[in-house]
């Protein structure tokens, strides 16, 4: 029997108010939990969170979202070849079980996270050889000079080679085919904190680790870690108004004057570097999810960008978000290489235009479609897309809504199941291609892996590729320029907008919000 996540939530919440937290413990919360333990299964924020506080990578991102070293004291291209990188390790690091971290490790968890389960694997399509050079430096051969590989790594987390062929679980776990391996509930890392307890969904525990080399550099004043996750918006302001939870990562938007007046806790806002859209399976000749027979309504572009044209955005920032967010007409953050203002500003609601480019295409009668949408993973997720329902029918596209958990929904759009689906995606390098690996490529076994859409353009992909190995900057940031021409005219995904961060938290916990929405609870300080 499934427990609802209401009943699970409730049930965590009475096991915490049994705990005896003291000021060093942090209670958190927010709507979805980790998909996995694994580090290299999943290319998912909420799953990244929990990874940072038990491993590390070897670069990190600070609250800022400047670079900072973790387990690489020092990296730089090499002297003697433009296609090597060099990292110096940190001397002295151990796992969670004593042993010691080597450049082994790393050789074997760079393969590891290149291997074809692995959902970080676009990440690294241009290292050809990890090799160490020594018991700590690690060289990096790339086809090609790469001048943005150490972007790629800050949430490239190490493992130890000995306690994963111990434990048989050097295979990356399939989540998306539902495989379950030592590694999704147990984890060996050389992070601030070691896991106690797991159970998915309902809670984990983490302490600190005694041996951990930050020790002397870091506030490290949260000792302990209760994670639960509270998919219900009111159960979850519930717990922190009550002081049952002291964080929760995403306070709901009509609660935000309710949580920043209560006496004891603060809210914290910043923007998000992170983009909310639709994908539309435009290349398959016909579709399952539609009521059209022997044709593809959303391979013709007239009807992209007639659903696009019909989206509101105005209305979804001001009723739906209550002005937490910020409308987008491109699926890229203000944070990254290659945005412009001029085309996020491109997305604008005409729905008389939309209605004669419906009609010109030979839909001026419409069609109905499914429309999947998480409800546990992006602000106000399910409520956007009923929103979106409404508006999409001003121009005769009827849409059934079909809003799942988000370990549910995103194998839909991996596996090829989906049609018409909501995705959101960070870009923690700071540049356009990573947006391109992973959701403009041609859809191959490692790159391309999140482009559902169907689109695939030869000359666009090499161009894509070359974008690893260009270090002449103003060409590539011009090829950069090219390539968001072509998405854009192609109408290849509707961007809805930016994300908003608000952070709820006990006034006795300090820390600034981070871009990134992944708190690393070492920098936290507890009054």
């Amino acid at each position: 029997m499934k427990l609802t996540s209401t009943l699970l939530a409730a049930t965590a919440l009475t096991s915490m108010v049994a705990m005896s937290a003291n000021a060093e413990t942090i209670r958190w919360a927010r709507a979805g939990d980790s998909l996995t333990l694994d580090p290299h299964a999943q290319n998912e924020g909420p799953t990244h969170t929990l990874s940072h506080q038990i491993y590390e990578p070897l670069i990190i991102r600070d609250t800022s979202g400047a670079f900072q070293a973790a387990l690489a004291t020092d990296w730089a291209p090499s002297a003697d070849d433009p296609n090597v990188w060099v990292f110096n390790l940190r001397e002295g690091v151990t796992f969670h079980n004593g042993n010691a971290f080597t450049a082994e490790d790393v050789v074997f968890s760079i393969n590891r996270a290149k291997s074809d389960d692995s959902n970080m694997k676009e990440l690294l399509n241009s290292i050809v050889e990890v090799r160490a050079a020594g018991d700590y430096t690690v060289e990096f051969v790339t086809n090609g000079p790469n001048p943005i590989l150490s972007a790629n790594l800050t949430n490239l987390f190490m493992m130890d080679k000995d306690w994963t062929e111990e434990n048989d679980t050097v295979k990356v776990q399939d989540t998306d085919g539902g495989e379950v391996t030592f590694a999704t509930t147990n984890a060996m890392g050389t992070g601030p904190y070691q896991l106690v307890s797991r159970e998915p969904d309902v809670r984990t525990v983490l302490s600190a680790y005694d041996g951990y080399w930050g020790k002397d550099m870091f506030p490290l004043d949260v000792t302990e870690i209760i994670y639960t996750p509270i998919q219900n918006a009111a159960t979850r302001v519930a717990a922190l108004l009550s002081g049952e939870v002291d964080f929760i990562q995403d306070v709901p938007v009509q609660d935000l004057e309710r949580v920043a007046s209560t006496d004891g806790l603060t809210v914290k806002t910043a923007p998000q570097n992170r983009v909310i859209f639709f994908g539309m399976n435009q290349g398959a000749d016909d579709i399952e999810a539609d009521n059209i027979e022997g044709a593809n309504p959303l391979a013709d572009v007239r009807v992209r960008r007639a659903m696009n044209m019909a989206i509101n955005r105005d209305a979804i920032q001001q009723v739906v978000m209550r002005g937490q967010s910020q409308p987008a007409g491109m699926i890229a953050p203000p944070f990254v290489n290659g945005w412009t203002a001029e085309m996020d500003a491109e997305s604008m609601t005409d729905i008389e235009t939309a209605k004669s480019l419906m009609e010109e295409a030979g839909y001026g009668e419409g069609f109905s479609l499914r429309l999947d949408c998480p409800n546990d993973r992006y602000i106000n997720d399910e409520a956007i897309c009923q929103a979106t329902v409404g508006m999409l029918a001003q121009i005769g596209v009827t849409v059934n809504l079909d809003a799942k958990p988000k370990a549910q929904h995103f194998p839909l759009i991996t596996n090829g199941q989906t049609d018409f689906y909501m995705l959101g995606w960070g870009v923690p390098t700071y540049d356009s291609e990573y947006v391109f690996n992973f959701l403009v490529h041609g859809r191959e076994e490692s790159i391309g892996t999140w482009n559902n859409t169907g689109y695939d353009n030869d000359a666009l992909d090499a161009m894509i590729v070359s974008l690893a190995s260009n270090t002449d900057l103003d060409a590539r940031n011009a090829d950069i320029a090219a390539i968001w021409r072509e998405v854009q005219d192609q109408q290849i995904y509707l961007p809805v907008h930016h994300q908003v961060l608000n952070w709820g938290m006990s006034d006795a916990v300090g820390t600034e919000v981070s871009p990134e929405d992944d708190p690393k609870f070492k920098f936290f300080t507890m009054n």
